[in-house]
């Protein structure tokens, strides 16, 4: 729906404002005066739109790109209020294009072509391009996105696609090489200070009417968490339940009642905070380990999946070293199954800990990723002879279990026989660390193999002799 508005555009990252024109679609649905803070305080021009220096910094390559005005097609991909929205309608200001915004959460792929269609008929008989803003473009599958590539290719449409979610396992490879990604990162604590400022202080913000002290500006900016648009509409929600003219912490706080963390069971956060957790622990940081822990059980993460990560940091990295660590997680993982949340948090947080804290090897790690190496890319080796199951008449006739020594029945319950087939023989898949009880396990070991080492050649040639008999 296209509709006339005022001639000053309500934003978000910046004081100067964007002329609404006609053929605009706006950005919201109420009249620009009865718009939202964070609405009301959108940047004109690149210059004013703060915390994205890499990009769009001196030098910056989106920067260069909209200097030039070499518009084609762009994926923005970051986190909710980094200024994606705004950076696309400066572009279409720029471009002179007419900005038509969709979401992909609210529209069908059936709506988005009849779009690129009305704005490819556009450009063919007026000469004119819109730029189609596709939001939360994720959302679509990868068949989905098919849709967009033909009207990329030929350039009748700029196209900036804006998603939350890494684009590498989000979008289709077709799609990922028709258009330059730039990356937009959470703003900063300074820039989320100059937005405060700047909304506090601007004619189309708050005017000057109040202030906050420190120590509401401190808790605005940490409980933001890098999001211009959330510090805005905590502002703004401070200054209506405000008694006087300086907000304080504790209006802050009744404002945001509880602190919104960026976190999605299937998104990046997801798998950036599991591996800062799994990252932490296997370098032995304990405090770091609570802090990633606290971080995805605030942000709503399924119990049973940290348990379940937990049992397999305690036999990737600390293993034999400290065997009771595996017991550890499979206590804590049968804790959260008992009692769930949030009287099971205390029994993650002891086997995180613990694992932590303990001894480290990643000896088993290691040596299982060789023996499937071997496995998937070695020529199949036969099960030795004596290591054959022989039940009936005709496989003892064949020399199956010839040469099996019962390993009870021998001195210190180890027979003196090899259990690789004949060309692993020198294979060494096992490697134990001189770390915590795996160094005794070690000392051990060495003694084992020395034991073994002295009949392989022997058992490998009776091995031949009676292949060769039976043939």
């Amino acid at each position: 729906m296209v509709r006339e508005a005022s001639s000053r555009c309500q934003g978000l990252l910046g004081v100067s404002f964007i002329r609404y024109d006609p053929s605009m679609d706006p950005l919201q649905f109420t009249p620009p005066p009865l718009a939202p803070l964070a609405e009301r305080m959108r940047p004109e021009t690149i210059d004013q739109v703060v915390g994205q220096p890499k990009i769009l910094g001196p030098g910056g390559p989106l920067r260069a790109v909209i200097e030039r005005e070499a518009y084609r097609a762009f994926l923005f991909w970051g986190p909710p209020g980094t200024g994606k929205t705004t950076v696309g309608r400066i572009i279409a200001v720029r471009s002179k294009a007419r900005f038509v915004q969709r979401s992909a959460a609210l529209t069908g792929v059936k709506d988005v072509r009849q779009t690129l269609e009305a704005s490819q008929f556009r450009f063919r008989t007026e000469g004119a391009r819109d730029l189609l803003f596709l939001d939360e473009i994720h959302r679509f599958n990868k068949a989905q996105q098919d849709v967009l590539l033909s009207f990329l290719e030929e350039g009748s449409v700029i196209f900036v696609g804006a998603t939350t979610e890494n684009p590498s396992f989000a979008l289709n490879a077709a799609l990922l090489s028709r258009c330059q990604l730039f990356r937009f990162e959470p703003l900063g604590d300074i820039a989320i200070r100059e937005l405060i400022d700047r909304a506090l202080g601007d004619p189309q913000g708050l005017s000057g009417q109040l202030t906050l002290d420190e120590a509401a500006i401190d808790a605005l900016v940490g409980l933001s968490d890098g999001d211009g648009r959330r510090a805005l509409t905590t502002l703004e929600l401070a200054t209506s339940i405000a008694d006087g003219g300086t907000i304080g912490i504790d209006v802050i706080r009744r404002a945001v009642q509880r602190k919104g963390l960026r976190y999605d069971r299937a998104g990046d956060e997801h798998y950036d905070l599991i591996s800062a957790l799994h990252k932490s622990v296997r370098n032995s940081d304990p405090d770091a380990t609570l802090y990633w822990m606290a971080r995805i059980l605030e942000g709503g993460e399924d119990p049973r999946f940290i348990a379940r990560r937990l049992i397999r940091m305690a036999s990737e990295d600390v293993g034999l070293a400290d065997p009771r660590g595996l017991e550890q997680a499979i206590a804590a993982s049968r804790a959260v199954e008992a009692v769930g949340l949030p009287e099971g948090d205390l029994a993650l947080a002891q086997a995180a800990v613990y694992l932590a804290c303990a001894p480290k090897s990643n000896a088993l790690y290691v040596g299982m990723g060789e023996a499937y190496h071997d496995v998937r890319e070695r020529p199949t080796a036969e099960v030795p002879l004596h290591l054959r199951n022989a039940p009936t008449r005709l496989m003892k006739g064949l020399g199956y279990g010839d040469g099996y020594r019962y390993a009870h029945d021998c001195e210190d319950g180890v027979a003196s026989m090899p259990c690789l087939p004949e060309e692993l023989l020198s294979r060494r898949y096992y490697r134990p660390t001189n770390r915590g009880f795996e160094e005794r396990v070690a000392a051990r070991l060495e003694w084992l193999r020395a034991r073994t080492k002295t009949s392989e050649g022997d058992l490998a040639q009776r091995n031949v002799n009676g292949n060769t008999e039976s043939l």
